[in-house]
């Protein structure tokens, strides 16, 4: 039986209420109205009840009206993107009424700080909800990337060279000899940001004083990498204790690297999945993102990223996305279509696996 089934079972009702969460403060709320859209379409109606809730930009909870009335008339009525505007509410009465009501679960399509960090996924424990995804920890972790870096190194599992500053440690000097230890050309990340966000490559230390500003005005910590000449792999890994990786996919930029435009604006990437990899390369690197997986400590999902230096060190782990995109042209759904997983069945595995989690943990947590 699967635990979506007994889980409905348990609540004495026929479909769960699937709360799907979009929009959010960061920068990448549009990200995340768009893979809402999407998400919805594959949304089987018949076991799930879904209600759609939107948070603005400024924060503000509401019940998505437009999204709620397109859904009524056929998920083909869905525009391709969301918008988080609808009928206001506060998040806790909400999801305690909901829960009296019958079988929950929260699918936070969030994207960024204050969703994907492990703030929402904290509110959601506290509510004793079942939610999809990685629980406080990893998305915590895998949203900091100078953190996530400082784990990896701990379990020894290869990456580039980095450094991490935060605000006031940013001076001429100091980048000067981050350039020195370095070399040039670098990139420059915000630490807690994904989708490429505020992501810059510096060739000059005047270009790295630029970049490190650039970044600083999404996050006070930044990250610089050393530059890598290789090949980006990506390799989507799903399920809670025993996890599994999905084919490798393999992405070829249509830009000097693979920034927010070229992926969700221009999409001029090209996206090979399988990967164009040797039967031994493509099993060493399904092996690594499952090392990486159980190092933060992820569960659900997360779309784990790699460079590939041929003839020098390998497979570098670059960074770790606890809730990837799952927009039509995101490499997540793409590399678990390609391995026999269709999107709406990759939904509810996600479920399934968000109850189990939740029960899991609950028999940890109550005695």
């Amino acid at each position: 039986m699967r635990c979506t089934e007994g889980y409905r079972e348990e609540m004495g009702d026929d479909r769960i209420n699937l709360i799907v969460i979009f929009g959010g403060q960061s920068a990448e709320h549009d990200v995340s109205c768009v893979t809402a859209a999407h998400v919805l379409r594959a949304v089987d109606q018949s076991r799930y009840r879904v209600t759609p809730i939107g948070i603005d930009r400024d924060g503000r909870w509401q019940l998505a009206t437009a999204a709620l009335a397109a859904l009524e008339a056929g998920p083909r009525a869905l525009p391709e993107r969301l918008e988080a505007v609808g009928d206001s509410l506060s998040p806790t009465p909400m999801l305690a009424a909901a829960v009296l009501a019958g079988p929950v679960v929260v699918l936070p399509l969030l994207h960024g700080p204050l969703g994907e960090d492990g703030t929402v996924q904290g509110m959601l424990e506290l509510m004793d909800v079942p939610y999809v995804g990685s629980g406080v920890l990893a998305s915590a972790v895998g949203m900091d990337k100078a953190l996530a870096k400082e784990l990896l190194g701990y379990h020894r599992i290869p990456q580039a060279r980095w450094i991490s500053l935060r605000e006031h440690e940013v001076g001429p000097d100091r980048l000067a000899a981050v350039a020195g230890e370095l070399g040039l050309p670098v990139f420059v990340k915000p630490s807690n940001m994904g989708s490429s966000v505020g992501v810059s490559k510096a060739t000059t230390l005047v270009e790295l004083q630029h970049s490190v500003d650039h970044a600083l005005s999404y996050d006070e910590w930044v990250v610089i990498e050393e530059a890598i000449r290789g090949r980006e792999i990506e390799v989507a890994v799903l399920g809670n204790l025993d996890p599994v990786a999905s084919v490798p996919g393999e992405i070829v930029p249509g830009n000097e690297f693979y920034d927010y435009e070229d992926k969700y604006v221009e999409d001029g990437a090209q996206l090979l999945i399988p990967a164009p990899l040797t039967d031994v390369q493509s099993e060493e690197v399904r092996r690594r993102a499952i090392e990486v997986y159980h190092a933060l400590r992820c569960e659900g999902l997360a779309r784990v990223d790699f460079f590939l230096e041929e003839h020098g060190r390998g497979f570098l782990v670059n960074e770790v996305n606890t809730m990837p995109g799952f927009t039509p042209i995101s490499m997540y759904p793409k590399m678990w279509q390609s391995s026999g997983i269709s999107y709406p069945e990759l939904v509810d595995r996600l479920i399934d696996l968000a109850v189990e989690r939740h029960r899991r943990r609950r028999r940890n947590t109550k005695h």
